[in-house]
């Protein structure tokens, strides 16, 4: 890796603007220094922004794209739009010209266009969407796909299992990651075919750096107790969204419960230190930055109503999978599950 490595940056994708795009990525220049950066996007704008960072426009190239992806726009037409600031910045990443692209723009579009411009990585079928998820750990949980692939076979669940661990061992500096799939149950029996086959081959693979440890439910997602927890898209989609209703109903409760009477009132100011933990382990910019895993690339996307420090979050996420080489380590484990799966000939469905 180059000692200046460098992330294309959408600057045009956030729902909150370039001056907010720019403020996140000059909170992350400053986590690290190392960094260099070209912006895509509205070249007037984006150097309006950058008169209040010195430090990021010292660092920045500035590249003018001509149209930007729309939120409605679907990706058959988002990939059309060649000149778009998105589209530029994974074509940065393609040509070698940036090592990461960070976008906060279409999902649907960023993932259309970085799997046509990048491909899959060999030995990985498809790409999957993962991210970082609060627990009551000591860690957060890498949960992944989160809505890629709404339907996946076996062989897809052990390829995100590979790269979720290989994510794990970056993001919480583990050498053997709790491995689970999300099931209905913690038997051997529960579950489709497709997730008891895939957790068939995981159990096989003892060299993989990583510890099998089977099933978990929904319920279990935020104890704390696995480090990378794997589904289908439909599922973890589902899951996640459940998730994250289920935080600002309960933020959306206490908020109306302490202003509900006088009483209450008091009753929050004495509780203020522990509403304030509770907002900062709930607060979606906190675990910003979602990562498209088995590309020949990386890329992130962000939360599109991040504010600074979110976007701030997503660009550290791209910084430490280029430092660390996320592809490499994904491209050494596929080829340990191929040799295992060539040997023992589990390519076929267990039954």
């Amino acid at each position: 890796m180059s000692s200046q490595p460098r992330i294309a940056i959408d600057a045009m994708g956030g729902d909150e603007g370039v001056r907010v795009m720019m403020a996140g990525v000059a909170l992350a220049r400053h986590r690290h220094d190392g960094l260099r950066f070209t912006l895509f996007g509205d070249e007037t704008r984006i150097k309006a922004a950058l008169d209040n960072h010195p430090n990021l426009r010292a660092a920045s190239d500035v590249v003018h794209a001509d149209t930007v992806v729309d939120g409605a726009d679907k990706p058959s037409v988002a990939i059309r739009k060649k000149s778009s600031s998105m589209s530029m910045a994974i074509a940065a990443v393609k040509s070698g010209q940036a090592g990461a692209a960070v976008s906060a723009g279409n999902t649907g579009a960023l993932m259309a266009m970085a799997k046509l411009a990048l491909r899959t990585m060999p030995g990985i079928d498809r790409p999957a969407l993962a991210a970082l998820l609060p627990t009551l750990g000591d860690n957060d949980v890498v949960m992944l796909d989160l809505g890629a692939n709404t339907e996946c076979d076996a062989r897809n669940l052990v390829q995100f299992a590979v790269m979720g661990a290989a994510y794990a061992r970056i993001a919480f500096d583990l050498e053997r990651p709790r491995v689970r799939l999300l099931n209905i149950g913690t038997e051997d029996l529960k579950g489709t075919d497709e997730i008891r086959d895939a957790a068939a081959i995981l159990r096989a693979a003892h060299a993989l750096p990583m510890s099998f440890d089977g099933f978990i439910e929904g319920d279990k997602i935020s104890r704390g107790d696995t480090d990378v927890i794997v589904c289908d898209g439909f599922s973890g989609n589902v899951a996640l969204k459940t998730i994250e209703g289920t935080a600002r109903f309960v933020t959306d409760v206490l908020r109306k419960a302490f202003t509900s009477s006088i009483r209450s009132k008091i009753g929050f100011l004495i509780s203020k230190p522990a509403m304030h933990l509770l907002k900062h382990h709930l607060d979606p910019n906190n675990h910003n930055g979602a990562v498209f895993l088995g590309l020949n690339g990386v890329v992130v996307k962000s939360h599109g109503s991040a504010d600074a420090k979110g976007i701030a979050n997503a660009v550290h996420v791209a910084a430490r999978l280029l430092e660390e080489d996320i592809t490499r380590r994904i491209a050494a484990d596929m080829a340990a599950v191929q040799a295992l799966t060539a040997s023992s000939k589990l390519e076929q469905p267990v039954k």
